[in-house]
């Protein structure tokens, strides 16, 4: 079925559209909508997914209990990781009657909340509506007690996985750490903890007793730091859509015209440069789904300008954007702040640095109106409220004029929003252009 790209678009080429719309934001929130992506995050860490695999399997077929780490840097992969070895011991069979609860330090924050959330998950709500427990120890024991059949041995096994581990290191006590790491030490049941997090200190953030009970067994995950082929090969599996797609022959289409599009070297130059920027694929996501919104009936095909746009509105920064509203007199302020920045190569300033800075500007280079100190003073403390800039230090007890600062914009970012400002001066953009004055 192909898509009519002059005219009015059909019912059936507007309905088409609309499922792959569906299909490649799926794509892009969960990347097991993708087809073959288990084997693809497997293959990628194979070392430590057969690690990932032994650990999970001794509790599942041995009841031995473990504890582990999961440590990489954001967006490379660690929860897709979790969850293809999990689907893999399904697929086996070797997952059977073993249970998984997922618990997240972002939705957690507390340790009722996370008894909370276990109770549910594990489906004994109605095992504890009538009773009343102590503490969090004899809660969590009875939610165990509860999963055995019969002996000890023929518990249920039970894989908890805590995703943004970091944050349970700052719950009160660390109790919830503490239990689950007692229970799986003291091998009271058959339990094995999976921390995902991305802070290589996270080991310091226990409390004494709690790292004593801690197994000290940390996966490391490194994401692949090639940009041809690993980068590009995650841009076409994201836009890839799987054979069950509701036409075939567009699926087939489609997955074409992004293979060639990755051949691009328009294609490949935007993407460079959003590599160059960030490896972190969630940014790259962030960018595609700006580019796909672009796709319609009318435009059926994902283009380099469509993806040249959607990096141009994902890389405008907030700060950059308030430039657009500030006076003339800011501007320059903004520029003599970048100027000071540069010299001093990063150091801070303060305002009688950037009033110097502005008047030798003001007397030399411009013909612009030349305004007074206190009208200058009024601008800068608006630059202030906007956080353009703020203060390195503790400011009690020193005068305005002195306080030490420092620029929240970087020279390259000055030098490139200058220029695309409504009605700037043209002695002002040679001046944010320059070197020195």
């Amino acid at each position: 079925m192909g898509l009519k790209e002059e005219g009015k678009p059909s019912t059936e080429d507007v309905e088409l559209m609309r499922e792959l719309q569906k299909q490649l934001r799926l794509n892009l929130r969960l990347w097991t909508a993708i087809e073959h992506s288990g084997d693809l995050i497997l293959s990628t860490y194979s070392s430590q997914s057969q690690h990932l695999e032994e650990l999970l399997t001794r509790t599942l077929n041995l009841g031995e209990s473990n504890s582990a780490l999961v440590i990489a840097a954001r967006g490379t992969g660690k929860s897709a990781l979790i969850n293809a070895v999990l689907k893999k011991l399904e697929i086996s069979g070797t997952l059977g009657n073993g249970l998984v609860v997922h618990l997240s330090g972002l939705l957690q924050t507390n340790d009722r909340h996370a008894l909370r959330e276990i109770t549910s998950q594990l489906q004994l709500e109605a095992a504890t509506a009538n009773k009343v427990f102590g503490s969090f120890a004899e809660n969590l024991a009875y939610l165990l007690e509860c999963l055995r059949c019969g002996t000890k041995e023929s518990s249920k096994p039970i894989i908890f996985v805590l995703d943004e581990f970091d944050h349970f290191c700052h719950h009160r006590n660390q109790t919830l750490l503490y239990n689950l790491f007692d229970v799986a030490q003291s091998a009271q049941a058959p339990i094995c903890v999976v921390g995902l997090t991305c802070r290589l200190d996270v080991i310091e953030l226990l409390e004494k007793r709690v790292k004593s009970r801690f197994s000290h067994r940390q996966i490391h995950l490194f994401s692949d730091d090639k940009f041809d082929p690993g980068y590009l090969n995650i841009f076409k599996t994201l836009l890839q859509i799987p054979t069950s797609f509701p036409s075939k022959t567009y699926a087939k289409i489609w997955n074409s015209h992004v293979s060639s599009l990755a051949e691009d070297d328009n294609v490949k130059k935007i993407l460079k440069r959003q590599y160059d920027t960030s490896h972190d694929i969630r940014s790259l996501k962030s960018m595609l789904l700006l580019g796909i919104s672009q796709v319609s009936a009318k435009k059926p095909h994902l283009t380099h300008h469509m993806l040249s746009e959607a990096q141009r509105l994902i890389n405008v920064e907030a700060k950059i954007s308030i430039l657009q509203g500030l006076s003339t007199l800011q501007i320059c302020l903004v520029v003599a702040m970048k100027h000071l920045t540069t010299v001093y190569e990063g150091e801070p300033f303060n305002f009688e640095m950037i009033y110097r800075e502005y008047m030798k500007f003001s007397h030399k280079k411009s013909s612009m109106q030349s305004y007074d100190r206190p009208v200058i003073f009024k601008a800068f403390d608006q630059l202030k409220s906007l956080e353009l800039v703020r203060c390195v230090d503790s400011t009690r007890g020193i005068r305005q004029e002195y306080q030490l600062l420092q620029l929240m914009m970087t020279p390259l970012q000055i030098v490139e929003a200058i220029p695309q400002l409504p009605n700037i001066p043209t002695d002002i953009e040679q001046w944010a252009c320059s070197s020195l004055l």
